[in-house]
């Protein structure tokens, strides 16, 4: 057999593709699956007793769980972009989702992923009020994107609607690019999820999965406010604010009996809408509930819906996991699992977010990265939705430019003298919906000091060691002065350190 010969240019370029194709290989892959107002109780990776998260306990086995994972600014639009940018809302100019719109001209970390070979793309819940820039491929939901039937906005300028269920369609759609994806570079996958984000809609094949379930009404349910001015005037409260029509499907007592997130399903859906809601909406006219045990019902109802919502997100993340496991990606991907914040369960009586308390100012945040990260790794360290971007060049071997604000937290892994952050800084900007005043402050490993502004003006102090729930203001109350200079003296230093002139503002009025 006559073998032909190969010419030493020829010879030449085969070695460098051969070359970079093992350099590509050996870079991770990076899939990041972002989700919408997942409460990091729910998860049993975080002790939750209610088996709804099975495969996101399943990262938090194969890497590490972060039990103490923060956001900047706990509303979802801003969220998206820090994780983007890895700067605060302040530097990236998307503060909130009433009147920000995110200069996708500006930097973000998968900018510095493409420049340095990865394919990138984000498919699913977007909204950042722009186009976006620095992926190869995006396929986003419009706003906040519908449950049913939604529609998507495309690469080529068309809209598209597409039959089915969100949480399925986006999944399909991340392994459809996938497939496509060229195999000799890395990737960086942004999966962003609508769900489990109000109103809760579960898929259909879901609904009545928790109906077995008598959740435990928080014991700070009934909680009275006392002497937290701004929690007094919020308007998120289950039982207050919480609408029967829009939030927990008793279409009747909607305008013309009709919401038009029902409205978008086709017959078949609705079908199996109205199979399960109208029973229990003639129940509960029927046993015309009042007071206390009107209040108890709708949490009932909110956990209920809610928690079939998160089943369909986490079957999604199994999916996503199991796509991997089949094609051979697993031991050279990094999967993180983070929500865009946290979520209130019906703790001090609420729904949503927004607040510096814990259950929103927390987030879940699992990572699987073989090699690097041990499974079972239970992380205490004080991280952030900020550390994202950074840890991701970091996981590439690229750079962090200077003007990222968070850090990596891959030493954390790799150097075992490495010490996470010794405070945190939060700031909300928002001035409207639910009624959350603007405010900003300092967490600690023990304390939170709190500025709120314009809607209430004041400052709340929190011991989290004797009360964790927050339920006790300590601030002007004696023997606490030298404590909340001393946070305050904290606060400054890191309002300073990211350059926050809208902190320093409020601050000057104080002087």
């Amino acid at each position: 057999m006559n073998i032909p010969l190969i010419s030493k240019p020829a010879l030449a370029l085969l070695f460098l593709i051969t070359a970079a194709t093992a350099t590509a290989q050996q870079r991770p892959n990076i899939v990041i699956i972002v989700s919408d107002d997942h409460s990091f109780q729910s998860i049993g990776a975080y002790g939750g007793p209610y088996g709804a998260s099975p495969n996101i306990d399943r990262i938090a086995r194969e890497g590490v769980v972060f039990n103490k994972a923060y956001v900047t600014n706990s509303i979802c639009g801003p969220s998206r972009a820090v994780i983007l940018t890895g700067k605060y809302s302040h530097k990236n100019g998307f503060k909130d989702n009433e009147h920000s719109y995110f200069d996708s001209s500006q930097y973000t970390f998968v900018k510095d992923l493409q420049k340095g070979g990865y394919q990138t793309a984000w498919i699913g819940k977007w909204h950042l009020e722009s186009t976006p820039t620095g992926f190869d491929f995006w396929k986003i939901l419009p706003g906040q994107g519908q449950y049913f039937n939604p529609d998507f906005l495309v690469m080529n300028g068309r809209r598209e609607k597409i039959e089915g269920y969100a949480t399925n369609i986006i999944e399909d759609e991340a392994e459809n690019w996938l497939d496509r994806r060229d195999t000799t570079r890395p990737f960086c996958l942004v999966i962003g999820h609508k769900a489990p984000h109000r109103t809760w809609h579960p898929d259909t094949t879901d609904l009545g999965r928790f109906d077995h379930v008598n959740f435990p009404v928080p014991d700070n349910y009934f909680d009275n406010y006392e002497g937290r001015k701004a929690a007094q005037v919020q308007e998120m409260s289950v039982a207050k604010d919480m609408l029967p029509g829009y939030d927990l499907k008793m279409l009747s007592y909607s305008k013309n009996g009709k919401e038009p997130a029902v409205e978008r399903m086709n017959p078949a859906q609705r079908a199996k809408f109205d199979a399960y809601y109208k029973p229990i909406e003639a129940d509960l006219r029927a046993r015309n509930l009042q007071g206390k045990e009107l209040a108890e019902w709708k949490y009932q109802r909110y956990m209920r819906d809610y928690m079939s919502t998160t089943a369909s997100l986490d079957r999604n993340i199994g999916r996503a996991l199991d796509y991997l496991d089949q094609h051979g990606l697993s031991r050279n991907t990094i999967v993180v699992y983070i929500s865009d914040q946290g979520f209130y369960m019906g703790e001090h009586g609420w729904f949503d977010k927004r607040f510096m308390y814990e259950e929103s100012f927390r987030t879940p945040m699992v990572m699987r990265y073989p090699g690097v990260i041990k499974p079972g790794t239970v992380n205490k360290d004080l991280v952030m939705n900020l550390d994202v971007a950074p840890t991701m060049l970091d996981a590439a071997g690229l750079p962090v430019p200077a003007e990222v604000q968070g850090r990596s937290i891959l030493p954390l892994f790799r150097k075992p003298a490495a010490k996470g952050r010794d405070a945190l800084y939060y700031h909300y900007y928002e001035n409207g919906e639910h009624a959350v005043s603007p405010h900003f402050g300092i967490k600690t490993d023990r304390y939170k000091l709190i500025r709120f502004y314009k809607r209430v003006e004041g400052w709340e102090l929190y011991d989290l060691q004797n009360d964790p729930k927050e339920m006790r203001n300590l601030y002007g109350k004696k023997g606490y002065e030298k404590l909340a200079a001393g946070l305050k003296k904290q606060l400054n230093a890191l309002i300073a350190q990211y350059e926050d002139t809208d902190a320093v503002e409020v601050l000057k009025k104080e002087l």
